[in-house]
């Protein structure tokens, strides 16, 4: 069943910001299939090519092809489903569940992607009874002094934030324990009723970025 265009452009930008912390990885590797595939203009693959930034150079290819109508769009998602892309980007796997033929907003692919890794480790809603209250700013600045040099791995991995959002954070702030302060109140504000101390203190206490106990057991403290 062909798509409607508008809907094929719209699927694109839904998935854009995911996409942007995927391809970011080898942003090189992406346009260079999809120049292959004459996905962008010549004025714009020298355009996308001039920039150094990855998470810009992502940004900018799928503005391009945006820009371009919706062969390119689905072209773009073509591409993202060939094999050379999927064993690149494995994390692309959720491109093959997308609705190209249909009309859905790909609410699916978006619960499957939600940090894979986390959904079988952490408990759908578990109850605490400490740490149940929204976090505290407070909180967070106590937590922001522990954390070291890999807070953009922590962020992406365990608070499940961008990677170009990451970026802006570094660039908006030169302290280092603000920029992870920002990170934290960042996943706060998206989390909204969901931003209890406790849910903080289980996503940062994963066996694959841990932090030591007396860095987070703040969290779980009684006023």
């Amino acid at each position: 069943m062909a798509v409607e265009p508008a809907a094929v452009i719209q699927l694109l930008r839904s998935q854009k910001i995911k996409l942007i912390d995927i391809l970011s990885a080898d942003a090189d590797f992406v346009l260079q299939h999809a120049d292959s595939r004459c996905l962008l203009s010549a004025h714009g693959y020298q355009q996308v090519k001039a920039c150094r930034v990855p998470s810009e150079k992502v940004t900018d290819l799928l503005d391009h092809i945006i820009q371009r109508g919706p062969e390119a769009a689905r072209g773009l998602l073509e591409l993202l489903n060939d094999q050379a892309l999927q064993e690149t980007f494995p994390r692309l796997c959720f491109i093959k569940d997308l609705p190209v033929n249909t009309l859905s907003s790909g609410e699916t692919s978006r619960k499957r992607e939600t940090a894979p890794d986390l959904q079988e480790t952490i408990p759908s809603k578990k109850i605490y009874t400490k740490g149940s209250r929204l976090v505290k700013e407070k909180q967070l600045m106590t937590v922001a002094r522990t954390i070291g040099r890999s807070w953009r791995e922590i962020g992406r991995l365990a608070l499940d934030i961008p990677s170009v959002k990451l970026e802006q954070i570094a660039e908006d702030h030169s302290l280092h324990v603000e920029r992870v302060f920002a990170m934290l109140r960042y996943w706060s504000t998206c989390q909204r009723e969901k931003a209890t101390a406790a849910h903080l203190h289980l996503l940062l206490s994963q066996e694959d970025w841990a932090l030591p106990p007396e860095s987070i057991d703040s969290l779980l403290e009684t006023d």
